[in-house]
């Protein structure tokens, strides 16, 4: 066997010495994971008191709650060249600052025009960690782990959404259940913007204790370091020289990635950028972030008490959490591709049921009792699946799926191209909903269903490959 089968062979069945060192360091790089889902569920709730504050109407609104997404398309399609250019950290590090900067910005905003690029700021930040954290984690992780510490991106936005949920009603108790109430000389719904500080400067702290990526280290010429990295988050029984041989030879055969080599074939991108692609729209376009930017404005529109609404977001919440556990415990078992026709299939079944009961119309303000059951159930099973599946698969699937000379350009394309969807999905619900409810979850279901033979079709089994396998 050679030193280069050896390393693939060894890399694949390491045992690191230290597991809980790697799963820190795999939490730490995916914090910017939980920036991400913390700022989606903080804004849920805010935005009645945005409107109400700013008297503005649904489309506008939705702008100002988007527009923090086309920050992200920005920073995600830049991420690559920077962190190519002055390491993964440090990116991290830039990323923390601006998103603690953006932070203090949105809590206290002298006008609508303000707030916007406040948050606009912020989503280029948590765009930046959106490309980083998977990177990172497929780069570090042993390959035997990789899709469960890959999968910890997904969980670190779950907990995000979870955790500022808890907050936002903690803070909206404290203001009398009123958005706009008054709490240490300004309104909650500013409050609940700046103690995104918070999580912010803990991404800052926790990046300047986790190691550079060897990858990157070998690409820099610090070879030595690049050996300890691997001796940490592979075992010291690897064959450290073989591996960083291994590395760098896959490094010396391509050049950097830059998005002119993302070219190619008829149809601009090659085709694996154009999977990549695919799996970040789908993800977006089934809808899951109206649960999460306006899930307490969703069920107040249906008839759901103001207090109850943010009960019913939280327990969203919840499923999440546990349908994200549920995949990382099998993404690495039942491999990235069964389980997103499972959560494909179990999703269109949510999703239906949802444009059915929302096709209703209400009856004193609410929604008759059977449809407003059904609705609320058919929710937290399409949130279930999502979180089981595509919520993990992707970011683990984006983090790997790409051959070593394209990675960081092709996550940045494909990473964007996921903000893009998500701010099309987030600023055309408030009218669509506006127009039919029933109709916009009709256009979900049809988004979901068709995930199906995208996977079946296109999509290529990562499990338990070396990334230097990829392609």
């Amino acid at each position: 066997m050679t030193s280069t089968a050896q390393a693939k062979a060894g890399a694949r069945g390491a045992q690191p010495d230290h597991l809980s060192h790697v799963i820190f360091i795999a939490a730490a790089a995916a914090m910017g994971g939980f920036l991400f889902g913390y700022d989606s569920a903080v804004i849920n709730g805010a935005v009645e008191a945005i409107r109400h504050r700013y008297d503005i109407g649904s489309t506008a609104l939705a702008q100002v709650i988007a527009v923090a997404l086309i920050g992200c398309a920005v920073g995600a399609a830049t991420a690559g060249r920077i962190a190519d250019r002055i390491g993964r950290i440090r990116c991290m590090q830039i990323a923390a600052a601006l998103f603690t900067v953006s932070a203090v910005g949105s809590a206290l905003p002298f006008a609508l025009y303000d707030l916007a690029f406040w948050r606009t700021v912020g989503g280029f930040a948590i765009g930046m960690a959106s490309v980083i954290g998977p990177a990172y984690i497929a780069e570090v992780a042993p390959p035997a782990y990789r899709g469960r510490l890959g999968s910890f991106q997904q969980a670190a936005i779950v907990v995000g959404i979870a955790v500022s949920q808890l907050v936002n009603w903690g803070i909206l108790n404290a203001a009398d259940g009123d958005q706009r109430g008054e709490l240490l000389g300004l309104e909650a719904w500013q409050i609940m913007l700046g103690v995104m500080v918070v999580p912010a400067v803990l991404y800052g702290l926790l990046s300047f204790a986790i190691p550079e990526s060897p990858r990157f280290l070998i690409s820099v010429g610090r070879h030595q370091r690049a050996r300890e990295v691997l001796a940490e988050v592979e075992g010291k029984d690897a064959d450290l020289d073989a591996r960083v041989a291994e590395i760098e030879s896959a490094m010396n055969s391509e050049h950097r990635s830059t998005f002119k080599d993302l070219l190619g074939g008829s149809f601009l991108f090659k085709p694996i950028v154009w999977i990549g692609i695919g799996l970040s729209v789908f993800q977006q376009f089934v809808g899951i972030n109206v649960a999460f930017y306006y899930s307490a404005t969703l069920w107040q529109s249906v008839g759901v008490d103001p207090s109850e609404s943010f009960f019913y977001s939280f327990t969203t919440s919840i499923i999440n959490i546990v349908g994200t556990v549920i995949a990382m415990i099998f993404v690495d078992r039942i491999g990235r591709k069964p389980l997103a026709l499972i959560g494909s299939v179990g999703m269109v079944l949510g999703l239906a049921l949802e444009a059915w009961a929302f096709s209703y119309d209400l009856v004193d303000g609410k929604l008759p009792a059977t449809q407003g059951w059904v609705a609320l159930i058919a929710a937290h099973v399409f949130v279930l699946f999502f979180a089981l599946s595509w919520g993990v698969v992707v970011w683990v699937m984006l983090g790997e799926m790409f051959p070593n000379r394209i990675r960081a350009a092709a996550l940045g394309v494909a990473a964007s191209a996921q903000w893009i969807a998500n701010w099309a999905i987030t600023a055309s619900f408030p009218s669509l909903a506006d127009w039919n409810l029933s109709v916009t979850y009709v256009i979900y279901t049809v988004f979901a269903a068709l995930s199906i033979p995208f996977v079946l079709k296109f999509v290529k089994e990562t499990k338990g490959k070396a990334l230097e396998e990829m392609g």
